[in-house]
């Protein structure tokens, strides 16, 4: 093995990203368009869609847009078929749409609960389908979805409808991995614990509120901080080139050893 790193390039390869407005979406987007993949970027917030394909294009790569979410099956093809007609292929789906209602459970609206499972279960199973249907006939093919460290772990503060989905996402991802196999196509996922966004900007400061709330946090975080967006590059990269061939149905902890312990 003459040179390692080779198993890590994924230039020219095609990835479909979904909630690339977000804030792992973001992360996504610049680590592939530095890798020097091309892109086809989706999400529903026109404004920031088009900032972050214009970052993209600022560094170099060929990017595609579409401004929907992926709310139906025939969404979800279209995209698929967007992509191959823009650039020839399907090589890496990254699943980073989603949402969170946060809420009791006797003061959640069952309907707030149906929102957050369909828009973090039942779109990515749709987008995972969609995806496969391509790959397949290609041979290959990397499909990384987001989960979180609460997909393992429950959470005091209303979070059983976040928890209840990234739990299906799991399993999602493990079935997948054992269903997709043999067909050359991967299925992991990253599932990061809290790490530096516009969602959770309030815990970096230094404020009393803050502070107490990070204090109590950390003292379960072996590395003893917060995440930083640069700590879901590696991981991505690694799940969406060649060098996590022999990986599928995994789910892989960005935590700073939250879960471990």
């Amino acid at each position: 093995m003459r040179n390692p790193g080779q198993m890590f390039d994924v230039a020219g390869k095609v990835a479909l990203i979904t909630g690339a407005s977000g804030a792992f979406g973001m992360v996504a987007a610049r680590v592939l368009a530095g890798a020097g993949c091309r892109l086809v970027l989706v999400a529903g917030n026109a404004g920031a869609l088009e900032a972050i394909a214009t970052e993209c294009r600022e560094m170099g790569a060929e990017v595609a847009t579409h401004n929907t979410r992926p709310v139906d099956a025939a969404t979800c093809a279209g995209l698929m078929a967007a992509a191959v007609s823009a650039f020839g292929s399907l090589d890496i789906l990254v699943v980073a749409s989603g949402m969170n209602k946060v809420a009791r459970i006797d003061e959640m609206a069952p309907e707030d609960f149906s929102a957050v499972m369909e828009a973090n279960v039942t779109q990515t199973w749709l987008l995972a389908r969609a995806a496969s249907g391509v790959m397949k006939g290609q041979g290959s093919g990397k499909i990384v979805l987001v989960s979180s460290a609460r997909g393992l772990l429950g959470h005091p503060a209303g979070y059983t409808a976040y928890c209840a989905s990234k739990s299906a996402v799991d399993g999602i991802t493990k079935a997948l991995g054992c269903e997709l196999g043999p067909t050359g196509i991967t299925v992991n996922a990253i599932a990061p614990t809290v790490f530096r966004s516009p969602l959770t900007a309030w815990m970096y400061e230094d404020t009393e509120k803050a502070n107490a709330v990070r204090e109590g946090f950390l003292a379960r975080v072996p590395k003893g901080r917060l995440g930083e967006p640069e700590d879901l590059a590696g991981p991505l990269l690694f799940l969406a080139s060649k060098a996590s061939d022999f990986y599928t149905g995994h789910i892989l902890y960005a935590d700073g050893g939250y879960t471990a312990g």
